[in-house]
């Protein structure tokens, strides 16, 4: 069967592909090239292929009003602290050309007409438009024009806002990925809305699929990749004992994002096959299945009935439990002995 598929770079990412677990730097690393080099070589470690950054221009980004927000997972307000923990573009250029020495892929998301402008110039594979911006459009206008593959967070929208931008974009014809997530960090169990992704599906054949959990475990991954989830969005420090920061309670460590990559994949394995029995299942089978056998010994020209036979393991006789009934008030040609399998020369059929 044919799904809408989008690809980043040679990863091609749909159902028809293994799930694509997307690496959410963010602003984990405070500001701190060096500090990103190292999460981005711990995630490497891990199996990470792409690693997602957050491309913030506070000037064009916010105006003076953003001072007086403060977010609730924090303390500062939402200019400082995006101020202080972005990267200016020339050590985002950096970071892009040692994300893609150590052979990953590089994509960010433009809060910005300007973020944008630069991360095209930049020459990034795709764009992720984060749930804030999913109502912007004016920025996915701009962006749209770029005519690269767009990976789009939904949280905080309904499905009527959603299709205006998914107008946008697919009036441009670019493929494109929609995340269900809840902006809570972390999310709680009760406000993660699994059964979202089903109505996303429905209501947006022409788009892929994913969730931007925003978790501190994995099992909200697992469970969308079950439900058919092409792309898991994670925000990612190498360690949470002793990395501080407004998204460190909101992420995953090196050993869980190994985790999550390896049950991606074998989740996703596990998911194909029609119900029927395998052919690895066929030695089970003789010994799991019953077969109609004599309980008591049978003389010659004796009618079968419940009271001298019955069924028991194995499921290797000529008749098998599901033969049981159809044996009823048939007369035996033969003796057959206690606790013996009833054979087709047996029987009058």
């Amino acid at each position: 069967m044919k799904y809408p598929e989008i690809r980043v770079g040679s990863r091609k990412i749909g159902q028809n592909h293994p799930p694509l677990i997307i690496v959410e730097l963010g602003i984990n690393h405070n500001g701190n090239l060096k500090l990103a080099k190292k999460l981005i070589l711990s995630a490497k470690k891990a199996g990470a292929e792409i690693i997602k950054h957050q491309t913030h221009l506070p000037y064009y980004e916010m105006s003076e009003e953003a001072k007086d927000i403060v977010p609730v997972h924090t303390k500062e307000n939402i200019y400082k602290i995006i101020e202080k923990c972005s990267l200016n573009i020339k050590d985002e250029k950096i970071l892009k050309k040692f994300v893609e020495k150590k052979n990953l892929e590089f994509i960010s998301t433009p809060f910005s007409r300007e973020a944008s402008d630069q991360l095209n110039l930049m020459n990034v594979k795709a764009f992720k438009i984060g749930s804030g911006e999913c109502n912007n459009y004016p920025l996915i206008e701009h962006i749209s024009k770029f005519k690269k593959p767009i990976i789009l967070s939904t949280g905080m929208n309904d499905i009527k806002s959603i299709k205006i931008a998914t107008k946008i974009i697919e009036k441009h014809k670019i493929n494109y990925a929609l995340m269900h997530t809840t902006n809570l960090y972390p999310t709680p169990t009760n406000l993660i809305r699994l059964n979202c992704l089903k109505i996303l599906k429905k209501n947006f054949p022409k788009a892929v699929i994913g969730l931007s959990d925003h978790t501190s475990d994995n099992l909200t991954s697992y469970a969308a990749i079950a439900l058919g989830a092409s792309i898991i969005e994670k925000h990612y420090v190498d360690s949470k004992k002793i990395r501080r920061g407004p998204d460190v309670s909101a992420s995953i460590d090196q050993k869980q994002l190994k985790e999550l990559i390896e049950g991606s994949k074998k989740i996703y394995s596990a998911m194909p096959g029609i119900k029927k029995p395998v052919k690895e299942e066929i030695n089970t089978m003789k010994f799991a299945f019953a077969s109609v056998v004599a309980i008591k010994n049978i003389s010659k020209g004796s009618k079968l009935s419940k009271e001298n036979i019955w069924v028991k393991r194995p499921g290797t006789g000529n008749f098998l439990a599901k033969d049981f009934k159809k044996l009823l008030g048939k007369i035996a040609l033969k003796n057959i002995k206690i606790n013996t399998q009833l054979k087709k020369k047996h029987i009058k059929i």
